[in-house]
């Protein structure tokens, strides 16, 4: 979402043109006709009366399938994706199996081997019932999509970049080329990037997929997911369907503090990856530090791509590889004071975990790496705690 990208105002006619970050903090820009309030009202009914002819004229029937607080802040969020259209889900896992569920029996997949490790499991357990085969491939070099691709039978292309934890750089244009040419469709799983780094759509995506529990909300009290389309065809109207049947919207109350965050996504996103930046450049020269896996550093395998498809820095989130192994890393993310030890990303705190311990066998992610949520604190402040935290470990003074 750059600083200059600029989107019809829906209230003018298309006559103004505003910035994205100027819509996003007016929430489009909309005021409640009933009360002329600023703030969008929080519509929580679960039902609505019919016309006398029968129909409904106002486009509500039933909650599980529609809501007006819903549809409300996926308008936001299509703006901010420049996308043809959006859905909010219960959560970001929910979003993403209806993806995969809108396929066919037989129909192939490909994914890539460094992906969130929830959804990884789920394909693992939920791909032979669902009759679909699955690759796993590093999906950093789109040859390697190339090679896995089965004509006639690959129907999906799922990556995600920055690829969590290691904070892999998948290619989306070249890799929606090869897509495209194969028949197939690309999702992009854009969490750790969001809309103000990277605009899959843009780059040839046909889908892009966001936990909006993380950046999106930003303050760890929501959890939702977001699909968002580059044009509403048969597989996006599948996809509804499924959400309806499933009632796996999300809940009006939650939209309503999911809108009420992105109002300030962008001025978040700003602090956070200007944060991150500081962190990646500072803990590059640490002693006790072998290895600082962030895009936006030079040395980082996918640097040169990265810097060609996101813009205004490169996200929040970065991942250390402390000297001394699994023990040592435990140890730091044990004697970190400011940092939260927690689960999730995005938040406006800063948050610290150790991934192998959480994945399990038979992750990608090394056992002595480190993830690290940059949030909104000071940055001097952030490494001051991970600086004392990284000498305590060494010292065995934890």
């Amino acid at each position: 979402m750059p600083a200059n990208s600029r989107t019809p105002n829906p209230d003018a006619g298309g006559s103004e043109r505003y910035t994205k970050r100027t819509l996003a903090a007016q929430a489009m820009g909309r005021i409640d006709p009933a009360t002329r309030a600023v703030v969008p009202p929080l519509h929580v009914s679960t039902t609505f009366l019919r016309d006398p002819d029968n129909a409904y004229s106002s486009g509500f029937s039933y909650g599980r399938a529609d809501n007006a607080t819903v549809r409300e802040a996926e308008s936001v969020l299509a703006m901010l994706e420049d996308a043809a259209g959006a859905l909010l889900f219960g959560s970001g896992m929910a979003a993403a199996a209806a993806v995969f569920c809108a396929l066919e029996p037989g129909d192939h997949v490909i994914a890539p081997r460094v992906m969130y490790w929830g959804l990884r499991c789920w394909l693992h357990q939920e791909g032979p019932r669902l009759q679909i085969s699955i690759d796993f491939v590093d999906t950093e070099t789109p040859e390697n999509i190339w090679n896995a691709i089965r004509p006639g039978e690959t129907k999906l292309v799922w990556i995600e970049t920055p690829g969590n934890p290691l904070w892999t750089i998948a290619d989306i244009a070249a890799i929606a080329e090869i897509t495209h040419e194969a028949g197939a469709r690309l999702a992009v799983d854009s969490t750790a990037a969001s809309p103000f780094h990277t605009q899959p759509l843009a780059l040839g995506a046909d889908i892009v997929m966001h936990s909006a529990t993380k950046i999106l909300n930003g303050h760890s009290d929501v959890i939702a997911g977001v699909l968002a389309c580059a044009n509403t065809d048969a597989t996006w109207k599948r996809i509804i369907a499924i959400r309806a049947g499933w009632g796996a919207i999300l809940g009006p109350f939650e939209a309503y503090l999911l809108m009420r965050s992105l109002r300030t996504f962008p001025l978040r996103a700003t602090a956070q990856a200007a944060g991150a930046a500081v962190l990646a450049d500072r803990l590059s020269g640490h002693p006790h530090v072998s290895a600082v896996l962030y895009p936006g550093l030079p040395n980082h395998p996918g640097h040169a791509v990265a810097t060609r498809q996101m813009r205004n820095g490169f996200g929040f989130m970065l991942s250390i590889r402390v000297v001394g192994g699994e023990a040592a890393a435990i140890a730091t993310a044990a004697a970190v004071r400011l940092w939260k030890r927690a689960t999730s990303l995005g938040g406006v705190e800063s948050l610290i975990e150790h991934r192998a311990s959480v994945e399990g066998p038979d992750t990608p992610c090394p056992p002595d790496l480190l993830r690290l949520s940059t949030g909104i604190e000071d940055p001097d402040d952030l490494f001051d705690d991970l600086d004392q935290a990284l000498w305590a470990a060494h010292a065995g003074n934890v």
